[in-house]
């Protein structure tokens, strides 16, 4: 994706990350960029067949949809997840295995909100969700180049995140209605923008080389909340409409 093919002089140049950074911690810090893009799209294409299994296998389907206990535990079990695979992210194979049930987990929810979706819109919401991604993963690369720094984001976009869960929480217990469903996904999908920009740049910049998972998973999650949030905004404008 963004790797070099020549050791000519101005092709280095060009694929400088950002102003100051040496040319062999720049190859070190573009291998380790190649390596956690990779370990994402390979999350993305196991969330594609895992929720495209829920949503077409109706047994599943009605099964995730007709037992909201079993729904919420399933959706418990990715953030219990996160706990070993954060202490065990640099032990192989033990951090592949948890990456690899926690994506399936998450995977479970996300095919049960297609689910309960129409067809249109969930293709609408993955079309957006793609060209939202690479317009902000490219901009940010271009913006890291120039010298641009995205981390003064950190504490607006946290308590952005704050108020986005005490809001989800709330809407849990007293239902929303579909402009409000519609709102609290524009919001949502602002924060999850902006957390891409700043999580990009600190893929760039400041995760260490031995935090290739803890980098695919953040980044993921973005990506993936992004695409709910988007689901939240087209299902509410249905509604109204």
């Amino acid at each position: 994706m963004y790797g070099f093919t020549s050791v000519e002089k101005g092709d280095i140049e060009a694929g400088t990350l950002y102003p100051g950074l040496g040319y062999g911690e720049n190859e070190l810090r573009w291998g380790f960029i190649r390596k956690v893009y990779g370990i994402l799209a390979t999350q993305i294409v196991l969330t594609t067949l895992v929720s495209a299994v829920v949503v077409l296998h109706p047994p599943i389907n009605e099964t995730l949809k007709n037992s909201p206990g079993l729904a919420l535990g399933l959706s418990l079990v990715p953030l219990i997840l996160m706990v070993p695979m954060y202490i065990y992210q640099q032990k192989h194979p033990l951090n592949l295995i948890f990456l690899g049930l926690f994506t399936v987990f998450l995977s479970l929810s996300v095919g049960v909100a297609c689910a309960n979706t129409q067809g249109e819109i969930v293709l609408e919401a993955l079309i957006l969700t793609s060209a939202v991604v690479s317009s902000l993963t490219g901009y940010t690369f271009w913006a890291a180049r120039k010298g641009k720094d995205f981390s003064y984001l950190g504490p607006v976009l946290f308590a952005g995140l704050i108020l986005l869960i005490v809001t989800g929480f709330i809407q849990a217990f007293f239902p929303l209605g579909s402009t409000s469903v519609a709102i609290y996904g524009f919001f949502g999908a602002l924060i999850f923008s902006a957390y891409i920009v700043y999580d990009t740049d600190n893929l760039i910049k400041r995760f260490n080389y031995d935090e290739y998972i803890w980098a695919s998973v953040v980044l993921y999650l973005d990506i993936l909340n992004l695409f709910i949030s988007l689901l939240q905004i087209l299902r509410g404008m249905q509604s109204d409409g």
